[in-house]
């Protein structure tokens, strides 16, 4: 987690404070009740009088945010009768930037596949790692990486669409097989190497790809390929035109 300000990167210093600031953060400006951000900050250690420690975490938080804007009139960290809330402004939050961008990338890939690809590009390259870093937080933490890691594999899912669509696929094989390997179970980034790979001319390899995928779906988790794995695979044995380079590859996505 990084906080930048006019004059430079602040720090949060202390556990507790940066578990206090992160889960306010990813409620997105949702304010958070008090026995959650407990939870957060001390688990099943919670102190005897939690209320007052709470409340002097947050005193503090407030007085740190303050002094990194001390043109602001309003205090950032606000109470209501539901919780505590941090204000964070459109913009802001590097999260809510990124899937943003996501969105109105989505939005353009039917019809502008390179614009699309650009824009996704310049979205993935915000991630610089694990969400939080080595330091996840506790529950409501851990269950907000887990959505934003979700939105960073469906970014590279469009992106890796997107990249098919404007027909570079040859220029992408080495990021979709390490896609696929570091997602093993996650079928989309199969059935676009395969379409890659049948493209560039590696028929064989799309199908073998296709095979350990079954085998590692059966084995592991005990179900059949979905239907839309198994229609790449039935396109690539009857030579599909629709695989071609500007064919409507939307037809192989299930709903």
């Amino acid at each position: 987690m990084e906080i930048h300000t006019p004059t430079g990167q602040a720090e949060i210093p202390g556990d507790l404070q940066r578990a206090l600031i992160q889960v306010l953060l990813v409620s997105e400006g949702r304010a958070v009740p008090g026995e959650t951000l407990v939870e957060e900050m001390w688990g099943d250690s919670a102190p005897d009088n939690q209320v007052n420690a709470l409340q002097a975490h947050v005193s503090r938080l407030r007085r740190r945010l303050r002094a990194l804007e001390p043109e602001r009139t309003t205090s950032r960290l606000t109470t209501h009768p539901s919780g505590y809330r941090l204000a964070v402004e459109s913009g802001e939050l590097d999260a809510e930037a990124f899937v943003q961008k996501v969105r109105e990338a989505e939005t353009l890939l039917p019809g502008h596949p390179e614009r699309a690809a650009g824009l996704l590009r310049r979205a993935l390259g915000m991630w610089r790692g694990p969400v939080f870093g080595h330091f996840p937080g506790g529950s409501a933490c851990r269950l907000a990486g887990a959505r934003y890691e979700e939105h960073r594999l469906r970014a590279m899912e469009l992106l890796f669409d997107a990249e098919l669509g404007a027909g570079r696929h040859a220029q992408i094989l080495a990021e979709l097989n390490e896609a696929h390997i570091s997602n093993p179970l996650r079928e989309r980034f199969c059935e676009q190497l395969m379409i890659a790979l049948y493209r560039s001319g590696r028929q064989a390899d799309a199908l073998d790809a296709y095979r350990r995928m079954w085998r590692r779906l059966s084995d592991e988790i005990g179900v059949l390929p979905s239907p839309s794995l198994r229609s790449v695979e039935h396109a690539i044995l009857s030579h599909d035109p629709e695989l071609a380079p500007g064919g409507d590859l939307r037809i192989f996505q299930s709903a």
